[in-house]
């Protein structure tokens, strides 16, 4: 089974496409994680995720989202490659989100 949920932060501005079939929405998402080591100091980790949507979550998301929100998405990882201008294959890891809810003081408003 392919399936992710995160909760993070909106880390910019979204990016909203649109075309014949309707809209895609883009945006990036910082997930955050510490743990004490050896030395019993906390180290905290940043993750950087790459979200995309479609449809009618695209346009809920352009309505809602914007940069620094709190968010919860569940999807499923997408893998994908293309050739840039250069000729060079760029590989791409991201979420393809189905649900996407702004989480509003420990409750979840939906996306």
């Amino acid at each position: 089974m392919n399936s992710v949920k995160l909760i993070g932060n909106v880390g910019r501005e979204i990016n909203v496409k649109e075309f014949e079939g309707g809209k895609v929405t883009t945006f990036s998402l910082a997930t955050n994680e510490s743990y004490v080591n050896k030395n019993k100091e906390e180290v905290k980790n940043t993750a950087w995720h790459s979200i995309v949507a479609w449809g009618q979550l695209a346009q809920r998301c352009e309505a809602l989202l914007e940069k620094g929100k709190t968010v919860s998405v569940e999807g499923k990882l997408n893998y994908r490659q293309y050739q840039n201008k250069e000729n060079l294959t760029v590989k791409v890891v991201e979420i393809v989100a189905f649900k996407v809810e702004e989480v509003v003081k420990g409750q979840e408003a939906k996306a």
